[in-house]
């Protein structure tokens, strides 16, 4: 895995911290989103906290979200592509709306989120497009999804420490030979460094560095990583 010197510093410096005040607590409701122009018309994401905070927007979310619409519009046609902790949805929702796909997206998450992942899916006439399925990490992968999907999308899924062996072994599980999964997260805490730096051990890990967008969202502690499995070497 590659850091910049800049990531290191910050990560091991004073200005690290362990604890984050909480966010905010939204009303339920319907946001339209439009990653700042980029996807017209914009999409209907239904927001409610009631089962979890999954139920908001986030802002690795955005980050990933405008990505994949701006340099992989084009790119994904007949891509298997699955998104984990997706919440409601917001990444693989975009991608469905915003970039050629042409096979049926999976959106995924705990039973806590499948009705909002549902409602969503609604809001926004992609019942023909975009599957939601529950997923638990660590478990086998359901088998009414890709084994090894082609493109893995993930936005805040490192959060929660005691989670964190279960999601990856659930990216092991589910990363094949061919496949590319874009990681966007917050970094809260020390924790979430050790997520990577184990991450970086069992994958081929690598910051996404052609968002024109970086230097803005890299000084809000966001990081967008490219994972895939590691080559052997002959």
């Amino acid at each position: 895995m590659t850091a910049s010197d800049d990531e290191e510093n910050d990560i091991f410096g004073a200005h690290q911290l362990d604890f984050v005040p909480p966010a905010p607590i939204k009303p339920a409701g319907v946001a339209e989103v439009d990653f700042d122009g980029v996807l017209s018309p914009p999409l209907k994401v239904h927001e409610d906290l009631k089962n979890g905070c999954g139920g908001q927007l986030w802002p690795a979310g955005m980050v990933l979200g405008k990505y994949m619409l701006r340099k992989h519009k084009d790119d994904l046609a007949g891509k298997t592509i699955l998104e984990l902790g997706a919440g409601g949805g917001l990444v693989g929702l975009a991608v469905a709306v915003g970039c050629n796909v042409t096979s049926t997206l999976h959106i995924t998450d705990q039973d806590e989120m499948y009705e909002l992942m549902k409602k969503n899916i609604g809001l926004n006439g992609l019942a023909d497009r975009v599957s939601a399925s529950i997923y638990d990490w660590g478990q086998p992968t359901p088998p009414n999804l890709p084994q090894h999907p082609d493109i893995i999308l993930a936005a805040d899924c490192v959060y929660f420490e005691p989670a964190f062996p279960l999601l990856q072994q659930t990216l092991k599980d589910i990363i094949g030979p061919d496949t590319v999964c874009y990681f966007c997260f917050k970094r809260r805490r020390r924790a979430d460094l050790t997520f990577m730096k184990t991450a970086g051990k069992m994958f081929d890990v690598r910051e996404v560095d052609d968002d024109p967008d970086r230097p803005v969202w890299s000084k809000e502690r966001l990081f967008l990583y490219r994972i895939s499995q590691k080559r052997d070497r002959a």
